[in-house]
C-alpha cells in the first residue's frame, strides 16, 4: 500500500493542472509498523485539518482505510471532501473492534477508490453507499521493472545457485507471502502431480504457511521438480521472473483474507511471463483472458493442469511478447492517474459541507 501510495504521489505531481502537498511516513521497520502508524495518525488528528486550511486544498486522498479512520474523527472539522483508496485486506481484516468500526469510516467519508470490483464488493458489504465508491486499478512503475536479465543468462543463474534442472525443462514460477489463501500448498498436492516431468515449480516468498508448503513438497510424488527459494533479494527475484515460462496464481478463498489485486501479476507480465490465475477477487481485475494470461475456477486442478499445458504447447513465444505490451498499455500510472483524478474532481464537484451536528 505504502509503495503504490508514493507511486500515486509522484505520478500526480507531474500533473500541470495537479498540486499534491503529501502528508506520509514509511512504516517498514519490523517489529515498530503499528507504533509508528499509531504516532502518525494521532499527529495527524490535530495536524490535518489545519493543513487543509492552511494550502486551500480541494480534497483529502487516504492511501488505505487505516489512514482514512482519521475521517471519522476530523469530520466536523474538514470542510472539503474526504476520498480514501482501499486494497483489500485493510477492508477484510478479521478483527471484530476493526469491522465495528469500518462501516464508520464509510460514513464519514465522500468518496471511496477500490483497487478492484472484489474489493468495492466488500466495502458495500460492509456499508459503503455503493454511489461514494468506484473500482480503479492499482497503476505500475515500469521504471523499476523495464530492465530483467536475459533468460538464458537467468536460468543459468538460478541453476547455478539453487541447482534447479531447467534444461530442456518449462519453469513455472509463484511469487508472494506464504499464506493460505494464496494455494501453495494445495497447488502442490493437487496440480503438480498432474503435470508433465518436463515442469518444474519455483516459488518466491517467504510467511506463516511456509512450513505446511515445504512438508507439502516433501510428501509430494514429484518432489524433485519443486524448488522453495523462500524470501529472496530483488536480483533473485528479477532472474526468477525473467527465467520463468508461466507465473501461476493459485489462490483459494479464505474468509476474512482476500487478494486485493495481484500487483505481482503485472511484475510477471513486464518480464514476459503470461500467468494462469485462479478467477477470484482482485485477480478477475488484472487478468484479462488472452492477453496477459488466463484465469481459471479456483481449486479446479484439471483445468489448471489443461490451461498450462496448453498455454505451454502454443506459440509461447508469442503470447508472452503480448503480454508485455498489454500490460504497459493498460496499467501505466500515466494512464490510471488520469482516471484517479477524474473521479476526484467528480467529487469534489458534487460536495456539499455537511452542518454541524
Amino acid at each position: 500500500m505504502q509503495r503504490v501510495s508514493q507511486q500515486l504521489i509522484n505520478e500526480l505531481k507531474r500533473k500541470d493542472d495537479v498540486e499534491v502537498i503529501p502528508e506520509t511516513i514509511n512504516v517498514s521497520e519490523e517489529g515498530k509498523i503499528a507504533l509508528q502508524t499509531a504516532g502518525f495518525l494521532f499527529r495527524n488528528l490535530f495536524e490535518l485539518p489545519h493543513k487543509v486550511r492552511e494550502h486551500d486544498a480541494d480534497v483529502v486522498v487516504f492511501s488505505s482505510m487505516v489512514t482514512a479512520s482519521l475521517a471519522y474523527f476530523i469530520r466536523d472539522k474538514v470542510s472539503v471532501p474526504m476520498i480514501t483508496i482501499n486494497h483489500g485486506r485493510d477492508v477484510t481484516l478479521p478483527v471484530k473492534i476493526y469491522q465495528w468500526f469500518v462501516p464508520k469510516i464509510f460514513e464519514n467519508l465522500d468518496g471511496v477508490i477500490s483497487v478492484s470490483r472484489a474489493t468495492r464488493e466488500e466495502c458495500i458489504k460492509r456499508g459503503m453507499d455503493p454511489e461514494k465508491g468506484v473500482a480503479l486499478p492499482n497503476g505500475f512503475d515500469f521504471k523499476k521493472l523495464n530492465d530483467f536479465p536475459d533468460k538464458n543468462e537467468s536460468r543459468n543463474r538460478l541453476q547455478q545457485n539453487f541447482r534447479i534442472p531447467l534444461e530442456n525443462k518449462f519453469m513455472l514460477l509463484t511469487v508472494g507471502r506464504k499464506v493460505k489463501r494464496k494455494g501453495h500448498e494445495w497447488f502442490i498436492r493437487e496440480v503438480m502431480p498432474k503435470l508433465g516431468d518436463n515442469i518444474v515449480y519455483v516459488t518466491v516468498g517467504d510467511g506463516p504457511e511456509f512450513d505446511n508448503i515445504d512438508e507439502a513438497a516433501d510428501q509430494s510424488e514429484c518432489e524433485d521438480r519443486i524448488f522453495l527459494l523462500g524470501r529472496q533479494p530483488d536480483e533473485v527475484l528479477s532472474q526468477a521472473y525473467a527465467a520463468a515460462d508461466l507465473f501461476v496464481m493459485p489462490n483459494i478463498p479464505v474468509e476474512g483474507d482476500m487478494e486485493g489485486f495481484g500487483i505481482v501479476l503485472l511484475e510477471a507480465n513486464m518480464a514476459r511471463t503470461p500467468a494462469v490465475a485462479a478467477d477470484l477477487e482482485g485477480i478477475k481485475d488484472v487478468i484479462t483472458q488472452g492477453e496477459n494470461g488466463y484465469r481459471v475456477p479456483t481449486r479446479d486442478a484439471d483445468q489448471f493442469v489443461e490451461t498450462v499445458n496448453s498455454i505451454l504447447s502454443n506459440n509461447l513465444e508469442q503470447f508472452s511478447k503480448q503480454t508485455r505490451s498489454y500490460v504497459q498499455e493498460q496499467f501505466s500510472w500515466k494512464h490510471v492517474a488520469q482516471q484517479y483524478i477524474n473521479f476526484f474532481q467528480t467529487i469534489i464537484n458534487r460536495y456539499t459541507p455537511r452542518q454541524p451536528n
